[in-house]
């Protein structure tokens, strides 16, 4: 039988490692701090994806 490999990724947030799997609430963040950190940055439009504005 072939055993899973744990994938770990980084935090993109404070880059910890952490890994991926179902135990992992937050994941790909390391904590609820983290995913609020970057989701405030996606409110305050610090974050962007490129490309025209649509209006």
């Amino acid at each position: 039988m072939k055993t899973k490999e744990a994938i770990v990724v980084a935090c993109p947030n404070c880059k910890k490692n952490i890994t991926w799997s179902a135990k992992e609430a937050f994941r790909p963040f390391c904590s609820e701090r983290c995913k609020l950190i970057d989701l405030g940055e996606w409110a305050a439009e610090e974050k962007v994806i490129p490309g025209q504005a649509i209006h």
